[in-house]
């Protein structure tokens, strides 16, 4: 698959990863939020305030080229995709929680997305840069990501059964379709990649680790559920790459390999580092049931 041909599909991958996302929303998916109002902030507030925080002392720790300080800025603005419902499936984590914190940050993000990609541009490549995302670029954002929900989200209240039926497939091939098109782009420009690869992995790698131990760790501090916890991980720590990719490679929004590469090298990396890190959650998770149960059987048989 030629690069020519990835980018032409990014939009089309985005827009099955966001359908799939509406079809698994109702109207009392968003109602979670005033019901867990502390679960939620609090992984809004790591999303939106902390990891862009991270990211920036990361960059800054790493010495990175401008362009490549902006794409993992990018990166670290974008919200959590499907694929984090997926895993938190996987490794029994709060899916309804996963699902109603997509479907608001993918809001958010709308808002917050453009601010710190601007920011990060005018900081790192120079206040005069042509590059960024001005109001029109943000209307073609606002159109990848939620006309799909909506779609989704009429299906689901119109067709249950179908939307039902349809709402595991649909995941499922938009982890594969990203995939493909992912090793696709790869392909496509590998001279790129390898380029910055050395650059790159060590940053992406530790910023993927530390997202996921921060969306983690945030919520049990503050005494949040197990459960919850992982799903607020994987929310957190699984940014939506195909969105960040649309974003830096598509010639009508910044249009700019370079900054794609960050998320193209995250997105490669990020289905493997996640599920070790689901597996060692859920075993440490495990150890101390265990240890409980143990010492029950222990005081019964005395």
């Amino acid at each position: 698959m030629g690069s020519g041909l990835s980018l032409a599909l990014f939009p089309v991958a985005l827009g099955i990863v966001m359908l799939g996302i509406g079809l698994s929303l109702t109207v009392e998916d968003f109602r979670l939020v005033a019901r867990q109002p502390r679960v939620v902030l609090i992984c809004l507030g790591c999303q939106m305030l902390v990891l862009p925080a991270i990211c920036l002392g990361l960059v800054a720790a790493f010495g990175l080229r401008p362009e490549l300080a902006v794409g993992m800025m990018l990166l670290a603005a974008s919200p959590g995709g499907s694929t984090a419902g997926l895993y938190s499936h996987l490794f029994r984590g709060n899916v309804a929680l996963n699902v109603s914190l997509t479907a608001i940050n993918s809001v958010l993000a709308l808002f917050t997305l453009p601010l710190i990609v601007n920011l990060s541009v005018a900081g790192f490549v120079g206040a005069d840069s042509t590059i960024g995302l001005q109001f029109g670029k943000v209307v073609q954002v606002f159109a990848l990501v939620l006309i799909p929900i909506a779609i989704g989200m009429l299906l689901r209240r119109r067709f249950t059964a179908f939307a039902l039926r349809m709402e595991r497939p649909v995941k499922i091939i938009s982890v594969l379709v990203l995939a493909v098109i992912i090793v696709g782009a790869v392909a496509g420009i590998k001279d790129d990649v390898l380029a910055t690869l050395g650059e790159l992995i060590g940053v992406v790698v530790l910023f993927n680790l530390t997202s996921l131990a921060v969306g983690y760790l945030a919520p049990r501090l503050l005494r949040a559920g197990h459960r919850d916890s992982v799903a607020s991980s994987f929310e957190i720590g699984l940014h939506n790459a195909t969105l960040a990719i649309t974003i830096g490679m598509s010639p009508t929004l910044l249009d700019n390999a370079t900054m794609a590469m960050p998320s193209v090298v995250y997105g490669s990396l990020m289905f493997f580092t996640a599920a070790a890190f689901g597996l060692v959650v859920t075993r440490r998770s495990a150890a101390p049931s265990s240890t409980v149960a143990g010492q029950t059987a222990r005081r019964t048989l005395r």
